[in-house]
């Protein structure tokens, strides 16, 4: 519901005027004219219906009207200053505050942390892993990494990378008897899936033209980060998105079997309020993140091929 506010101005000018009991007084304050008070008071007195001082002669005095609101107005103009002081002394400071999914800081931010303090010494980066959308407006965080579309009205938005979905194991599933030499030999091995992940393991299939079985066979787990340490260790073929599997795959703890992939409808953003969007300290991180993965995608097209 839409909040019904006076302007701000007229409010500072009933403040500063109540404040003083004088007009005068108050337009040099707020280097105004005194007329430009007096206008201002009398258009909030015509909005809220109600006398806020009486005038008479020479003299200014409020009304109990308005010695009840001053002290709304006053208690709201203090939250406003305190506010404002409390962001512009975070904006200032070194501590950079990061929000970001669990799954990407388990298997991307977290790797990379060390070369960000080396890149940026003065800098304190804070991580906030969570399940949640950052409220920017009431929570102390300076920058974001979502996954998505990227429609976040109102937020400065800039994509990170763009991803594939397919195939990854560990490279002990390359050897030995029931080694992965062709698309349907998966099926010898438990396919490791996320909750929601049926359908993408039937797009799979399909687009390798197996035929898939009536119940897929293997463990079903809620977090990627879960199902990439999994297939690290040689549990099974998971399908994941390059973003999440790319610190594995090239270091070659993870491999890609099959050159078989497609592109998912979200990926990872880069989020922060347009209003400190370009502070250094949030600028730098964000030019960071596209260098590192930028830099992963140089790498992983060395990797990134049937073996």
């Amino acid at each position: 519901m839409p909040r019904h506010l006076p302007p701000l101005n007229a409010l500072r000018s009933f403040e500063a005027a109540a404040r003083y009991e004088s007009f005068t007084r108050a337009a040099e304050e707020l280097h105004v004219t005194q007329g430009a008070v007096s206008q201002q008071v009398k258009a909030l007195e015509t909005q809220l219906g109600t006398r806020l001082f009486n005038r008479e002669r020479q003299r200014l005095s409020i009304t109990p009207a308005g010695r009840d609101y001053l002290v709304v107005i006053r208690e709201a103009l203090d939250h406003i200053s305190a506010g404002t002081e409390r962001l512009m002394q975070r904006q200032s400071a070194n501590i950079l505050t990061v929000s970001t999914s669990l799954d990407f800081a388990a298997k991307w931010l977290v790797n990379r942390m060390a070369r960000f303090a080396t890149a940026h010494p003065r800098i304190d980066l804070r991580v906030s892993a969570t399940m949640q959308h950052v409220d920017f407006v009431s929570e102390d965080v300076d920058v974001a990494v979502r996954h998505g579309d990227g429609n976040w009205p109102g937020l400065e938005v800039t994509r990170l990378c763009t991803e594939r979905i397919f195939v990854i194991c560990s490279p002990k599933l390359l050897t030995g008897r029931n080694r992965l030499r062709r698309p349907e030999d998966v099926l010898k091995w438990p396919l490791l899936r996320l909750e929601d992940q049926s359908k993408a393991w039937e797009r799979w299939f399909a687009l390798a033209g197996v035929v898939a079985p009536a119940q897929l066979a293997g463990p079903v787990l809620n977090r990627a980060s879960i199902l990439i340490d999994a297939a690290v260790d040689g549990q099974g073929v998971a399908l994941a998105r390059t973003t999440l599997a790319a610190w594995d795959l090239i270091n070659g703890r993870l491999v890609r079997p099959f050159e078989l992939s497609w592109q998912p409808a979200g990926t990872y953003w880069i989020v922060s309020p347009k209003a400190t969007s370009k502070v250094a300290k949030v600028s730098r991180f964000r030019d960071w993140l596209l260098a590192e993965a930028a830099d992963d995608t140089r790498r992983l097209s060395k990797r990134l091929r049937s073996p």
